[in-house]
């Protein structure tokens, strides 16, 4: 196909013959000029369609590069989303771990300081009884030995009888070791 310009139509007019039984002249040429005008205004158009669709295509591409930065911003805040989930939970999973060793470590200490308080306790009550036993066999003696004065100062034959002899008593009575136990478990 032949590329038509306004100029070739406009010279077109020279190039044909004329003859008696043709057309007009003059309407023949009006329409040529019309067609020239007509197919020039085409042309420009079509430049300027074809400007547009450059420029167009400038900023469909500009927006195809912005939409690709946007979406790959937008993919890269997501997974930053998600390493920042994932980041949180692994540090409030080991603050958990953390907390949960603490919880046993007190509850471990607070075992041992229970136990260690009922030894003491335990032994306290043994130390107290063991106390009491000597000071129970101290006592006895005394009251023995204060009968045995008594019956003494009243001078009375009873002596035989009933009372020992505070000097034998101590001999085979073991209330002395009683009351030094007791006195060396009270310190």
């Amino acid at each position: 196909m032949m590329d038509l310009t306004p100029l070739d139509v406009r010279k077109k007019k020279e190039d044909l013959r004329r003859t008696m039984r043709g057309y007009d002249p003059a309407q023949v040429d009006a329409f040529l000029d019309l067609v020239a005008d007509r197919l020039e205004a085409v042309i420009q158009e079509e430049v300027r369609l074809k400007e547009q669709v450059t420029l167009l295509r400038e900023r469909l591409t500009g927006f195809e590069e912005r939409e690709r930065a946007l979406n790959e911003a937008l993919i890269a805040a997501q997974e930053l989303r998600e390493e920042a989930r994932l980041q949180s939970e692994k540090q409030a999973g080991l603050k958990l771990q953390e907390a949960d060793q603490q919880a046993e470590k007190l509850v471990g200490d607070a075992r041992r300081a229970t136990e260690d308080s009922e030894r003491m306790l335990a032994d306290l009550h043994a130390r107290r009884a063991s106390f009491l036993r000597g000071m129970r066999s101290l006592l006895e003696r005394f009251l023995q030995d204060v009968a045995y004065e008594e019956t003494r100062l009243a001078g009375s034959p009873d002596r035989a009888a009933g009372a020992p002899d505070p000097e034998e008593s101590a001999g085979s009575d073991s209330s002395d070791s009683d009351l030094s136990e007791a006195g060396a478990e009270g310190e």
